[in-house]
């Protein structure tokens, strides 16, 4: 019977716990029928007294610590030149976090963490991709609204990275499918429309025959299938609405130039490839038989216009199709005009000819190429009296930009953005099509364009398109009958500028303030996928370059860094032969090798990304549950740099458990030792005792210097636990006999062990911070000592701890110079270059050689390199 007692339970319940008193449990028990666990409170800051640590104890911590490690968000204020802008992917709320989820958000509450202990004002904001077609698929085959799917799973993963202890800034928080979001969407949407970036019409366009709706070039993989669905993806002609990415393509390409390879890696290169060589020139010619449809040519040589007699396409080209074509000749029924001097250019079918790489049309310029002149006499055309025009290539663009018939540098091969998707649950688009005017961009005043609660969605087509009360409206224009547009957006274009809403998430009369965005942009590091590397980067890249056109944002580029994770991988078991694949329990591992249990046939085992019908997932859930959250946490930071496919396997669960079990003894031994007497100290004892604190001084200025180096430059999460593990094992290495009780560089090695790990571990730390202070002889004036571990400053290397200035002469290393940090601090490249000449090695190695460039890499409180390149020595000649 329990008893109206004060004593706290824990009381767990799938993946959520609650602490109540033993009054509160009775009352809980009447609504609940099933108990599954009450469990007494032990740990340290219920006791005092430091226990064995179990699973049990380590959930007792995290759930006394979970409000407690967050600080009160900052989000109304401008953020100052001091900032730290840290984002991660936001994800589409699938309804569970995954591994993926859990590994991309530990790695950016971790660093998060770390700036705000470095003194960053961070900013580190969550939002939901909630917009798209895997929701509504979801809702469809579940028989709900896309709305109540999408609401009900944000609910879900938003406790679940609470449980995890994620550090966002919730008061940031955003969803793409929420009106207040979307309404901005639209706003950027009408303002493209505005400038000249946005179009309609008819294309041949990638059709997914499963997920029934139209593709970007951009979302079909190589061997043309689906990127969500995987379908064989077909082509049909559409009248589609489009971004007019390429016009920014130059401006796009060259933001790439202000990237390192340090920072954003062979993203550089990829982003590269997508938009091709700006070596030439687009030109939108319109058609004369056919209404608000221009045929898009690309050419090296603008100049070609003057002379251009017709307008070569593929056979593939959209605009080759019954309506157009003429069943006896190639020349088709309709003419494309020449915007340069008002010329009608024939439109010929011609296969044959040296199309640009990517292009299917040309224009047939016979003074540019045999082939084409070839063609010329063969279809008796002849040049106007107009070639003789004077005008130069650069005079041709700037009349064709400013009349908005192209002139501005691009690729072949690079598309504009085809952004109409024939689906329901995504942003409408801002658009009214009237008879007698057209198309109309609807007023802003009218923001925003709701999407309106479905009314049966069914797979294959728009709910929109049952629902007239949405699409017959009147004309914004004349007032006459029209109709909404009923295609929704693709959602990559909610995910162009998210980054930016989350600055500004209230914000009513603009989609955010410039004054913020100047503040805060770019962002400073950017986690995310690979899958992302080219799409989202390239779109996302596309729209701050167009905010900057307009002035909105002071920066062109919208990130500085990118830490792009790799993904976490499960081992899979496959029938050889039929590609089946097996859950664990269908396996029988007994022998040499494993085999199917049921049949005994054999089977291939590999590392494949995490996935539901290959049976090789995790649940976090039970991951945390079993051996609790930071556990969790420093498991999939550990082992593998974030950069690095992850293997997720039991096996590599034994390191960090047992460095938790170190870290929990050398806790014990600290408060064993600060509860003895204190006793004189003899010469002897003096004498270990000196020896020991040189051992303590050098051990934590080595491991701090390597931790905090490996998560400030490098993001080698994985790396700076190693350093932490390696400061542990001399914690750990305390002699006989000896008290730690005198001993001040324990003292700050401990205090700074448990202060790296609270960025990785917040729940823990918190609590081994709590036993260290409270048993602390407080020797070091080096902590906040009324402050909670993730109040701390970042701990620093002591300016007397020597460091290395290593100098590399020709690309292999020379010589190492140690300099006290106070000096090497604030060292620059001549100085350094001064005690490189100096040096006895490199005298020996180099001295008559001219030097020809120095690059000298320093960061404050680290190491430091020198690379000096030399003139090669010259051959001596034979004697005669």
């Amino acid at each position: 019977m329990i008893t109206n007692s004060i004593q706290k339970y824990t009381w767990f319940d799938g993946c959520f716990d609650f602490i109540l008193t033993a009054s509160e449990m009775s009352v809980f028990f009447f609504y609940r029928r099933f108990p599954i666990a009450i469990i007494k409170r032990h740990f340290y800051n219920e006791t005092k007294k430091w226990e064995p640590l179990t699973a049990e104890m380590k959930h007792q911590i995290e759930n006394y610590w979970s409000d407690k490690i967050n600080r009160k968000s900052e989000s109304a204020a401008v953020p100052s030149k001091n900032k730290y802008y840290i984002l991660s992917m936001f994800p589409y709320p699938s309804g569970k976090l995954h591994m993926g989820h859990v590994r991309v958000y530990t790695i950016s509450d971790s660093l998060a963490r770390f700036y705000r202990m470095q003194g960053k004002e961070v900013i580190h904001p969550m939002g939901w991709d909630a917009f798209g077609l895997p929701a509504e698929n979801a809702a469809i085959s579940q028989n709900l609204s896309s709305e109540t799917w999408t609401k009900s799973n944000i609910e879900y993963m938003k406790k679940q990275l609470m449980k995890l202890g994620i550090s966002f800034d919730w008061q940031r928080e955003i969803a793409t499918c929420s009106p207040d979001y979307y309404r901005w969407t639209q706003f950027i949407f009408l303002k493209l429309y505005e400038e000249g970036f946005l179009y309609q019409k008819e294309a041949l366009v990638n059709w997914d025959p499963v997920d029934q709706t139209v593709l970007a070039e951009e979302q079909v993989d190589a061997n043309g299938c689906s990127w969500r669905s995987g379908a064989k993806v077909q082509k049909l002609p559409l009248k589609q609405w489009f971004i007019k990415t390429t016009k920014l393509s130059q401006s796009l390409a060259e933001g790439l130039q202000e990237m390192t390879e340090e920072n954003w890696g062979d993203i550089i290169k990829l982003q590269r490839h997508w938009i091709g060589e700006c070596e030439g020139y687009n030109f939108d010619l319109p058609l004369k038989e056919v209404d608000q449809t221009n045929v898009t040519i690309w050419t090296r040589n603008p100049e070609s216009l003057k002379s251009t007699l017709f307008i070569a396409l593929k056979s593939s080209h959209i605009l080759v199709k019954p309506d157009y074509r003429n069943p006896s000749s190639t020349i088709l029924k309709i003419n494309a005009v020449n915007p340069l001097n008002g010329h009608l250019l024939p439109v010929v079918i011609a296969d044959d000819l040296d199309y640009p790489e990517g292009s299917e049309s040309l224009l047939g310029d016979p003074l540019a190429d045999k082939k084409i002149s070839e063609l010329a006499t063969q279809l008796n055309l002849q040049l106007s009296a107009n070639e003789h025009d004077q005008r130069t290539a650069e005079e041709i663009c700037q009349k064709a930009l400013s009349e908005d018939w192209g002139g501005y540098k691009a690729s072949s091969k690079l598309r504009d953005w085809l952004v109409s998707r024939q689906r329901y649950w995504g942003t409408p688009i801002p658009m009214i099509h009237c008879k007698t005017c057209g198309t109309q961009p609807v007023p802003v005043n009218q923001l925003p364009v709701f999407l309106p609660a479905s009314k049966g969605e069914a797979k294959g087509h728009s709910a929109l398109l049952n629902n007239p009360d949405f699409y017959n409206v009147s004309c914004p224009k004349c007032g006459g009958e029209a109709k909404r547009e009923t295609d929704t957006m693709d959602t990559f274009v909610d995910s162009t500028w998210y980054f930016l809403r989350y600055l500004d998430p209230t914000n009513l009369e603009a989609p955010f303030d410039p004054k913020r965005a100047a503040a805060a942009m770019p962002v400073d590091i950017y986690i995310g996928g690979k899958e992302h590397a080219v799409l989202h980067l390239y779109f996302a890249r596309f729209m701050s370059h167009f905010f900057h056109l307009l002035g909105w944002s002071t920066e062109r580029e919208p990130f500085k860094r990118l830490l792009v994770q790799g993904m976490v991988m499960g081992r899979s078991y496959r029938v050889k032969g039929c590609g089946k694949y097996l859950k664990p329990e269908e396996v029988d591992f007994t022998g040499e090798k494993p085999v199917e249990k049921s049949t005994k046939k054999p089977l291939a085992v590999s590392w494949e990304k995490m996935s539901k019908s290959k049976f090789n997932g995790v649940e976090p859930e039970s991951v945390w549950n079993e051996h609790g959250i930071d556990t969790m946490r420093l498991l999939i930071l550990a082992d593998v740099s974030p950069r690095s496919s992850r293997h997720w396997s039991k096996d590599t669960f034994p390191g960090i458990l047992n460095w938790q079990d170190r870290l929990w003894s050398i806790m014990k031994r600290w408060i064993e030792h600060q509860k003895q007497e204190k006793t004189a100290i003899s010469s002897f004892d003096k004498a270990l005792l000196e020896k020991q604190e040189n051992l303590w001084y050098d051990a934590r200025n080595f491991y701090l210097k390597g931790a905090t180096f490996s998560i400030h430059h490098s993001q080698q999460l994985s790396v700076a636990i190693s350093k932490m593990q390696g400061l542990t094992n001399n914690l750990k290495k305390v002699p006989n006999n000896f008290s730690l009780k005198n001993s001040l560089q324990y003292e700050r090695a401990l205090g700074v062990q448990i202060i790296m790990l609270a960025p990785l571990a917040p729940h823990f730390a918190s609590e081994m911070w709590t036993a260290f202070v409270d048993n602390a002889p407080r020797l070091s004036t080096d902590f906040a000592w009324a402050k909670t571990v993730l109040d701390q400053s970042w701990p620093q290397v002591d300016y007397d701890y020597n460091l290395d200035l290593v100098c590399f002469v020709n690309n292999q290393q020379g010589c190492t110079i140690k300099l006290p940090r106070s000096q090497l601090d604030t060292l620059d490249e001549a100085r350094a270059l001064r005690l490189l000449q100096q040096d006895h090695l490199f005298i020996k190695y180099n001295s008559a050689q001219k030097i020809l460039s120095t690059k000298f890499d320093h960061y404050p409180g680290m190491d430091a390199t020198l690379a000096v390149i030399t003139e090669p020595k010259k051959k001596q000649k034979a004697c005669s």
